[in-house]
């Protein structure tokens, strides 16, 4: 079986440039087709007009050596008119007679021109001509018909010329279209595409995790248009996510976070234990437990006031931090003048070994206390249990009962000591 069947065809992406050019270039096309068929029709009928034009003004030069011809019977002559005539232009046929209709001069091609039917449409009224030839014997004498001048055109020839200047026309037509169509690609690409990848390209660099940092375009001239209005409201709509998202995060550390001390609350450890029991389970590894009390913390708050015992809960809890640093590992304040901390991973004399660091750590503070029964100072109680719960362990709760009854034991026995489950 192919190994790529299984997975989803992605559709390949189109640069919106190459659309925005390939809608020019077919919009251009389209034009230049009709505006070339407009100008084809237009230079048709100016055609017409130059080749009536011209063929009359040819047999107008040509009118008085015609009728001298015509009225001294000068074949010579005529034969001369009628091969200047011929070889002026794309003529079929010219004819020089006298008043008798008797050809003096002819001259015709060796083919029958031969066109189709768009050139008969386009020439076949303008083909032939006829002019007499009129002769004035004195001044003031009144000319008289001496004869008669014809002639024919090609019509393919007609036909060839108004093919060759067609395609001029229309090859140009279509070369101004491209150079207006990439033009306007261009021009649409710096000032409207360029800008909107730019937007695309800051959306696609934003971190979604902190959407109201995202690098917000500089839009310069489009400031005050559409564009600038489209950056201006996804900013606000960035803007918005991210005060959700740190709406979240407040309620979050709200509900997780211990106000006083900055560590870890009840309902986080009460999660925090469930999740590690079940990847211990998974495992097969061990967990532990260290309750933490303050030796007669009632008593210290009574004498010092409830700001010192502020103030000595969160040196303890920083003492806790310093000792307990694993990612894997949680130090939360159950509650009180109370502590725990869970260590995935760690068995009982590890804990045990945490325990004695933690309790170094908080006489290290020195933290006067007249009232204590052992030192002048403020001291903890440990109480410690450790259980690995794919080998008998009964669930975190007993592990709880455990290490709690291990903090009273500490607690019996004079204070100031770990006490860890036999």
């Amino acid at each position: 079986m192919n190994q790529s069947s299984g997975m989803e065809r992605q559709p390949r992406r189109r640069s919106l440039t190459a659309k925005q050019a390939g809608l020019t270039l077919l919009i251009a096309l389209v034009l230049s087709i009709l505006a070339g068929t407009i100008e084809l029709a237009l230079d048709a009928r100016a055609m017409q007009r130059e080749i009536v034009n011209e063929t009359r003004v040819r047999l107008d030069l040509v009118h008085g050596t015609a009728a001298e011809a015509a009225f001294q019977l000068n074949p010579e002559l005529a034969e001369q008119v009628v091969n200047g005539l011929f070889q002026g232009g794309p003529v079929a046929s010219v004819a020089i007679r006298d008043d008798f209709q008797r050809a003096m001069a002819e001259r015709q091609r060796e083919t029958e021109p031969t066109a189709n039917r768009f050139a008969q449409a386009l020439f076949g009224d303008i083909l032939h001509y006829r002019k007499t030839l009129y002769y004035q014997a004195g001044t003031h004498a009144t000319p008289q018909p001496i004869g008669e001048l014809s002639l024919s055109l090609a019509i393919d020839s007609l036909a060839y010329d108004f093919s060759q200047r067609s395609l001029l026309i229309f090859s140009l037509g279509v070369v101004k279209a491209l150079a207006i169509a990439a033009l306007l690609a261009l021009v649409f690409h710096w000032f409207v595409t360029r800008p909107l990848l730019k937007v695309h390209a800051a959306i696609a660099a934003t971190d979604p995790h902190h959407p109201g940092r995202w690098p917000k375009p500089a839009m310069g001239r489009h400031v005050n248009d559409e564009l600038g209005h489209l950056v201006a409201s996804v900013d606000q709509l960035l803007q918005a996510f991210q005060r959700g998202l740190d709406q979240r995060d407040q309620l979050h550390q709200i509900s997780t976070i211990d106000g006083l001390t900055g560590i870890a609350n009840r309902r986080h450890f009460d999660t925090f234990l469930h999740q590690e029991w079940q990847r211990a389970q998974r495992s097969d590894h061990a967990i532990s437990v260290s309750f933490i009390d303050i030796d007669h913390f009632k008593e210290f708050n009574d004498h010092y006031g409830h700001v010192a015992g502020d103030d000595t809960l969160r040196a303890i809890a920083e003492a806790l931090t310093r000792v307990v640093h694993r990612a894997s590992d949680l130090v939360a304040r159950y509650g009180g003048e109370e502590f725990v901390c869970v260590l995935p991973g760690t068995d009982l004399e590890g804990a045990e070994l945490v325990a004695e660091r933690i309790q170094k750590e908080i006489r290290d503070l020195d933290i006067a206390h007249e009232h204590s029964t052992r030192s002048g100072r403020v001291t903890a109680s440990f109480g410690v249990a450790s259980s690995k719960p794919a080998h008998g362990g009964s669930s975190c709760e007993a592990l709880l009962a455990q290490a709690d009854g291990q903090l009273y034991r500490a607690k019996r026995q004079g204070r100031d000591q770990v006490a860890v489950q036999n």
